[in-house]
């Protein structure tokens, strides 16, 4: 494939040239440019090739996720004579059981992984030999955007490399971690060299995203055009520390800003400080804005991860902030891992439509035993203030909540049949319970003068007609109210249409809530390309409807599981919560985040092979001090959709995802 690549790589650069001819440039000069071109190009790959390795893995996982698993062989970069390789770490996230590294001579080497780089997704292997020819490092200073950039590999054809011809389209991308290019990348020759035209490596190929963290993250968008390689320079700094076994993770400082999916143009004023973080141990507070990170100046949020981007845990530096008119400066070693976020919880239900000049939020629901509960408050009581800050709508108080733990106290002042009160209490913990009963908010339908959208059970085609999706909105809709989002993922086969239909329509009605259900381009299964299509879909429906964003939850089932928790994992900023019926979480978990609220609900029957891998899910969960809710439903046999009286519990769920 990539020899093919390159071939057409050097009729592009014929058709360039002729072109040059009829701008008068003569046949004879285009002709010797493409020799020259051509000969370089060779004569870069040649110089390179010794010290490119083919790596083979034997046994572990045929997926992770939604991805499937690297298979066949790949590619590593010499890096040191006496037996040291680095590739991607994406060769090994199917956990082979062996390692083989073929010397370019074809001798076979045993290798084990001595240590991974999770912040570049990085893994450096070791093999028992002293002869290997380590790779020719391009200077940094050197690498310049639109030189010319080899992309190569050593995968099916052992003993002649695959090369792929591009530029070096960008530098510091993936805050600041990698060089860009645009020259063929792909699992094919991940974990191999972008080479210049002199042989010497500039980086090695991997799969990056700017907001994913795991070792696939970023390969899906893999012969998009955009492929990603870490600086050798940059390895070469951190290689001894890897050759002595010590796994690198990316350097945490504990703190978050304002609007955290929009980094651009955005003031590094700090919203957040996590507890016991490394910012917290060195006095920085809510309101500072951060000006210097190390020796480098900084002022917005785009240039801090750029400028966080090269520090791994464990690292120390000196950051400054701007409190006031004063400047304050502190030592700090990032770590890497934060304690676990966790919510404090008052225990209400605001309510959804507020009377017109009602002061405060208002109460439609106290849960039992809560911190509400114990200082009295009562449904149609108004919050007027929260620890001494006015709280005009429910998301002001949700946020000064959130900021708070299970155990602080606050004061809270609210009014009662026209009485002020004003109290202290003590927060608790989100309840992983959930009421046995909790009404139903009647909706005013809204009266045939108001315009409305569609309305109904209907069906439709995204704009570019990749996806189709079946929808029902309540028939009252009133776009003078709140409704929550239920996208259903269905499981492979069967869209379910009608028995989804069938359960919900009522309680759609009952509850404000609009059912959106796209469908698989492929029934028989979902793709992990499709998250973003999903994506597009729901953001349709938000623009067209009344929704509030904090009820917007995926709901699936069986094997629509996987695909439904990476929709919601891969944008946080646009789901607060995902249930699923009889499928437990697979891959790995991101960390509970304060600017991202999501909460899990799990269904599942006593019987199903699948409940102790449930069960897991829900503790991994808690442990990381997600609000999980495990149901357990009498008779529901694996892979059966809950009769229609047991849904009504799992709409209480999606009920309470406003909570506070």
């Amino acid at each position: 494939m990539t020899h093919l690549h390159f071939s057409k790589t050097i009729a592009s650069l014929f058709c360039v040239h002729v072109a040059l001819i009829m701008l008068g440039t003569s046949v004879c000069h285009a002709e010797d440019l493409e020799e020259a071109e051509e000969k370089a190009f060779r004569e870069a790959a040649a110089l390179a090739e010794p010290s490119i390795v083919r790596i083979q893995t034997v046994g572990g996982l045929d997926r992770v996720g939604q991805i499937l698993a690297a298979e066949g062989p790949t590619t590593g970069v010499v890096v040191s004579s006496d037996g040291f390789v680095i590739t991607s770490s994406f060769n090994f996230v199917n956990q082979p059981t062996s390692i083989v590294v073929r010397h370019p001579d074809g001798r076979p080497l045993p290798a084990k992984i001595v240590a991974t780089d999770h912040s570049k997704m990085l893994t450096l292997l070791k093999v028992d030999a002293d002869d290997l020819t380590p790779a020719v490092t391009a200077p940094a200073e050197e690498i310049r955007v639109g030189q010319w950039a080899l992309a190569m590999g050593r995968t099916f054809d052992e003993n002649l490399p695959s090369v792929s011809v591009g530029i070096v389209s960008a530098l510091d991308r993936i805050w600041g971690k990698a060089i860009q290019t645009d020259a063929k990348t792909s699992p094919v020759n991940y974990g191999g060299p972008l080479v210049d035209i002199q042989g010497r490596v500039m980086g090695v190929v991997v799969p990056l995203s700017p907001q994913g963290t795991d070792e696939a993250a970023g390969v899906e968008w893999y012969d998009g055009g955009i492929g990603f390689a870490i600086p050798l320079a940059d390895i070469n700094r951190v290689l001894d520390r890897m050759k002595k076994g010590e796994d690198l993770h990316r350097g945490l400082l504990g703190v978050s800003f304002p609007g955290a999916s929009g980094l651009l143009g955005v003031d590094p004023t700090i919203d957040r400080v996590r507890v016991n973080s490394p910012a917290d141990k060195a006095g920085i507070e809510s309101g500072d804005v951060l000006v210097k990170i190390g020796d480098t100046d900084v002022a917005s949020q785009s240039e801090i991860k750029h400028a966080m981007g090269k520090y791994y845990a464990g690292d120390r530096l000196s950051i400054t902030v701007k409190r006031g008119e004063e400047n304050i400066s502190a030592d700090i070693e990032l770590v890497a891992e934060l304690a676990p976020y966790e919510s404090g919880f008052l225990g209400i239900l605001p309510e959804r439509q507020s009377s017109e000049n009602a002061e405060g939020v208002g109460v439609r629901y106290v849960f039992l035993d809560s911190p509400a509960a114990k200082l009295g408050l009562k449904n149609r009581d108004r919050i007027v203030a929260f620890d001494k800050t006015e709280t005009p709508n429910a998301e002001v108080l949700l946020d000064l909540v959130s900021r708070m733990q299970p155990g602080d106290t606050a004061s809270v002042t609210w009014s009662s049949e026209g009485k002020p009160n004003t109290k202290e209490v003590e927060l608790a913990a989100i309840p992983d319970q959930l009421p046995d009963e909790l009404r139903s908010v009647a909706i005013v339908p809204a009266g045939d003068a108001v315009e409305r959208p569609e309305v109904g059970h209907f069906s439709g085609t995204i704009p570019d007609g990749e996806m189709t999706y079946w929808a029902y909105v309540p028939d009252g809709y009133n776009p003078a109210a709140s409704y929550g989002l239920m996208v259903w993922i269905h499981p492979n086969d069967d869209t379910m249409e009608a028995a989804i239909l069938n359960k919900w329509r009522v309680i759609c009605e009952q509850r404000g809530l609009i059912l959106l259900a796209p469908r698989a381009e492929n029934i028989t299964r979902w793709t992990l390309p499709e998250t973003a299509v999903v994506k597009q879909l729901v953001e349709k429906f938000l623009a067209d409807y009344s929704i509030d964003q904090d009820r917007v939850f995926v709901h699936t089932m069986a094997e629509g599981g996987p695909f439904g928790l990476q929709l919601v994992l891969k944008n946080r900023d646009l789901f607060a919560g995902f249930s699923g019926v009889g499928t437990p979480l697979r891959g790995k978990l991101p960390e509970n985040d304060p600017d991202f609220r999501q909460q899990f609900q799990f269904i599942v029957g006593p019987d199903d092979p699948l409940k102790p891998r449930i069960n897991a899910s829900v503790e991994a969960l808690r442990k990381l001090k997600f609000p999980a809710t495990l149901q357990e439903i009498d008779g529901l046999k694996s892979g059966i959709y809950p009769e229609k009286a047991d849904v009504e519990s799992l709409a209480i769920w999606a009920d309470l995802l406003d909570r506070i």
